[in-house]
């Protein structure tokens, strides 16, 4: 492999070597763009090298993409779930080094790396059953010897931009479902993570190939931000499903509003957790924990405020900062690792202009607060006092640092909640049945994720994931968010000799 090449030899039953092709495009691996290395963000040494398309590679893999559509569309929707099922088997035999590949190349511990793994094999065992289940409504009709029905059908390409932090999971979350609904996929993977973009593309390709598939069903492209423009710019692509910040969201929700294409935006998240007086002091302080430091902040559910009842203040955060002084951080493939490195270098400086911000607007670093000498890109998990009207508390620090502040009562602290631009996920530790519906009900959360006792994140396939506000009001993987990824036509048959016309008009 690269530099980094010490006990790497797991990347090779991953079909990966010293150099990659970043780009499958009409069933086969071509790419004529630059070559950029991927980066063990633990040591920031390299580990192997990818070549990147081009945009002329990117017109190949849409025209192949809008032919093989053609074939998918009329392939029956549970067959297509069998090649879904046999897609997710076969992330399944490779469980354990593709989760593997995801800590070293992302920087999550690896017990979150083969979590990850999972959670797009979940998805592939939930988009069997859903291709069973393609529903459409039977509506009753006012006109006699008249049908009225719904039919979904799918959209033709649906394009998949995802993020680094997590680089196969938002992929699950989309191209399980768009598969079984008749679309072609076009995929483009993070920068930073070529190496899984290409890994679990090769998976993919494989099973179509097996099953004599066109290999332009799936389309997957590394590269820069001129790909991602080229998606969303394109009237062939309905429906883009985009992961990243509120900023560069909004210009992709414009771009493809402009074309009158349909946006699926899963941005920023500024999650909150609330410690009533109540609470499980002991369940809070684990989850509010994991949720803070888990992936090293860098989370979209991660929680990043924490806004604890004035009588309970002092012993969560006397618990939370004693955690925060034992927690293990390091090399997050070893045993025992519960932080990894920040995913860039970019990152760190992120971190120390945030830790800057936060000192200059009044803000008490009670533990952390600075970056590990070290090769990688190693920060110290954060606590810190400051008071709600702090502008950096509106704002997404994407690292391991945590806000801590006083409220009196519930309303208080349901605005405090609310108070911020995004709108992804929240949480409230409390045993009353009363503060728990207030919580959940039109009063409450205005969070897409609204959860009672269990941390911001982890959340399961099998709700719809996404947030309101800045977030972008996406709404990904279980639930109803299927239909998404597939028009709906809703189809009168007149099945008589007369013609009654609706609202009683009598036209001649």
């Amino acid at each position: 492999m690269g530099s980094d090449s010490n006990n790497l030899g797991f990347l090779k039953e991953i079909g990966l070597g010293a150099a990659n092709i970043g780009s499958f495009i009409n069933g086969q691996w071509k790419a004529n763009g630059p070559t950029v290395q991927s980066v063990n963000p633990s040591t920031n040494q390299v580990i192997a090298s990818v070549t990147e398309a081009t945009l002329d590679d990117y017109e190949e893999g849409l025209r192949a993409s809008s032919e093989a559509a053609k074939t998918w569309r009329n392939i029956p929707a549970p067959k297509r779930g069998e090649i879904v099922r046999q897609i997710g088997e076969a992330l399944r035999a490779k469980l354990d080094p593709l989760g593997r590949l995801v800590a070293l190349e992302m920087g999550k511990i690896l017990a979150e790396g083969i979590g990850e793994v999972q959670e797009i094999i979940d998805m592939c065992d939930y988009s069997v059953g859903l291709s069973r289940q393609l529903n459409g409504s039977i509506i009753p009709s006012e006109r006699p010897e008249h049908m009225m029905f719904e039919v979904w059908n799918p959209l033709g390409i649906v394009g998949v931009i995802t993020a680094f932090n997590f680089p196969c999971a938002v992929l699950g979350w989309n191209a399980c479902i768009a598969l079984v609904g008749g679309n072609t996929v076009v995929w483009k993977g993070a920068p930073t993570t070529p190496l899984i973009t290409v890994a679990v593309t090769k998976l993919i390709a494989e099973v179509l190939e097996r099953n004599n598939l066109p290999g332009a069903i799936f389309t997957a492209l590394c590269g820069g931000a001129d790909i991602g423009e080229a998606i969303s710019k394109d009237t062939r692509i309905p429906l883009v499903s985009f992961t990243g910040s509120s900023k560069v969201g909004a210009l992709v929700q414009q771009t493809v509003s402009q074309r009158f294409g349909k946006a699926l935006l899963e941005l920023s998240g500024n999650n909150a957790i609330i410690v009533m007086d109540d609470a499980d002091i002991t369940l809070a302080v684990r989850s509010i924990f994991f949720a803070a430091v888990g992936t090293a902040g860098q989370r979209c559910t991660t929680c990043r405020r924490l806004y604890l009842h004035e009588s309970v203040y002092a012993n969560v955060l006397e618990q939370l900062t004693g955690l925060y002084k034992q927690v293990k951080i390091g090399n997050p493939l070893e045993e025992g690792t519960l932080v990894g490195p920040l995913h860039t270098r970019s990152s760190v400086e992120n971190f120390k202009n945030g830790i800057s911000a936060i000192k200059s607007q009044g803000g008490k670093v009670v533990t952390g607060g600075s970056v590990l000498e070290s090769e990688g890109n190693f920060v110290e998990p954060t606590i810190v006092e400051i008071s709600a009207d702090a502008a950096v508390v509106k704002e997404e620090l994407f690292a391991p640092v945590l806000y801590v502040m006083k409220f009196k009562d519930l309303e208080e602290a349901i605005a405090l909640n609310n108070s911020v631009p995004q709108g992804l996920s929240s949480s409230i530790f409390t045993q009353k049945p009363a503060t728990i519906f207030k919580w959940i009900g039109p009063s409450g959360s205005d969070c897409g994720i609204v959860n009672v006792n269990i941390p911001t994140n982890g959340a399961e396939i099998g709700g719809a994931f996404g947030g309101e506000k800045a977030t972008g009001g996406g709404r990904e993987a279980g639930s109803d968010s299927w239909k998404q990824y597939m028009r709906r036509s809703t189809c009168t048959i007149n099945y008589g000799s007369e013609l009654p016309l609706a609202q009683g008009i009598n036209f001649g």
